[in-house]
């Protein structure tokens, strides 16, 4: 678990989070080959589901972190696979969207490839902006660098940098030093589970200059 500024967080593999603030609301995002240390919590208060690849939409895994009283927001193509869990309710939205949901704002953003097939932006899957603690939170879900970032105005950015399906860890340097700019942290993601490894986020950590990156342990 890494503790930044009040705020809980835990790194699941892949694109996956836990994230827990101050106020004790938790909040998860894509659960991928969640580790037995961290199943059957079922304590997610908001999930956050940004595409309906299986490496993001889990069925599987979501069981482990979903409850009755889980608010899951998720990217629309991905409503149909959801059909089946039981929770308090199911928003899905596109980018442009607004809500709050416990008192937690969320935007939705565009994520999409810009020179590769595999999220094409006429899908409408998406990356989140929530804002817990004060600190607006960034993730990207599966993306290249798009403009759309130059908007965000994060102080917190999670990047993937595996290169392949999304950006490689220059690509997301790229990205965080010159589009998303964000005022405090930079957490790399997508690598060691389908691609990807340490070293795509150890060379993005170096090649970041305009915040402090931090690299997390698998939990």
């Amino acid at each position: 678990m890494f503790d930044y500024e009040g705020i809980q967080f835990h790194w699941m593999g892949h694109d996956g989070f836990r994230i827990v603030g101050e106020n004790k609301k938790t909040i998860y995002i894509d659960p991928f080959q969640i580790q037995k240390a961290q199943q059957n919590k079922n304590d997610a208060d908001i999930l956050l589901l940004s595409h309906n690849h299986f490496d993001h939409l889990s069925v599987e895994d979501l069981k482990h972190v979903i409850n009755h009283n889980t608010t899951v927001v998720a990217a629309k193509e991905c409503i149909e696979q959801l059909k089946e869990i039981q929770v308090k309710e199911i928003k899905g939205v596109r980018p442009g969207d607004k809500l709050e949901i416990e008192d937690i704002p969320i935007e939705i953003i565009h994520a999409y490839n810009t020179n590769k097939k595999f999220h094409p932006k006429d899908d409408e899957k998406v990356g989140f902006i929530f804002t817990i603690n004060n600190q607006r939170i960034y993730h990207t879900g599966d993306t290249d660098i798009i403009p759309e970032m130059k908007s965000v105005n994060a102080d917190i950015a999670l990047v993937p940098v595996s290169g392949t399906y999304v950006m490689t860890s220059d690509e997301a340097a790229q990205a965080v030093n010159n589009f998303i700019k964000p005022r405090k942290l930079a957490i790399p993601m997508h690598y060691g589970s389908i691609v990807g490894t340490e070293k795509d986020a150890e060379t993005f950590r170096q090649l970041v200059k305009v915040c402090e990156t931090k690299i997390l342990d698998r939990e």
